[in-house]
């Protein structure tokens, strides 16, 4: 959900939710999924149960639609070939981290819709995009393989 303003429709403040938690609570009603704005915390997402389970259950459906996809020569073909559109950065990527990213990705999905682990879907993004970024600039992919095995990294300290 893209950022949003106190003042958008679609957004209330905390203050709004503690002083008015009727109107607040059917305006989330109405609209499935409302955007609670705290000025000292994180934002929080007010929802409807039912929107909730819908949205785990669109989840649940494309993760297992992609696997299923990927069991078939075809239906890799096809996601190997839109991954680009959907991630431009994987053109840094070799063919074999290409591959390797997609099924790392769509591991994270099935993690996230089966087991609720959210945050499986941004880390792999996160950290397959920040190869692709070393991949891109030619000193950081020089650095990054040069071997650390004659670098000294200062005394090591242990902590029992």
């Amino acid at each position: 959900m893209a950022a949003q303003l106190a003042s958008d429709p679609e957004s209330v403040t905390f203050t709004d939710l503690s002083r008015n938690p009727k109107a607040v609570a059917a305006k989330a009603a109405a609209l499935g999924t409302l955007r609670v704005t705290h000025r000292d915390a994180p934002d929080m997402v007010l929802t409807t149960a039912i929107h909730a389970e819908r949205t785990e259950e669109n989840l649940t459906t494309a993760s297992r639609l992609f696997l299923a996809l990927m069991k078939r020569d075809e239906g890799a073909r096809s996601l190997l070939s839109a991954l680009p559109e959907v991630f431009p950065w994987v053109r840094h990527l070799d063919d074999e981290e290409v591959r390797e990213f997609t099924v790392e990705l769509l591991d994270a999905l099935s993690d996230a819709a089966e087991l609720g682990a959210r945050d499986a879907v941004h880390r792999a993004i996160v950290s397959w995009r920040a190869t692709a970024r070393i991949n891109a600039d030619p000193d950081q992919l020089k650095d990054a393989l040069h071997p650390l095995s004659d670098v000294d990294l200062g005394p090591v300290e242990v902590h029992e």
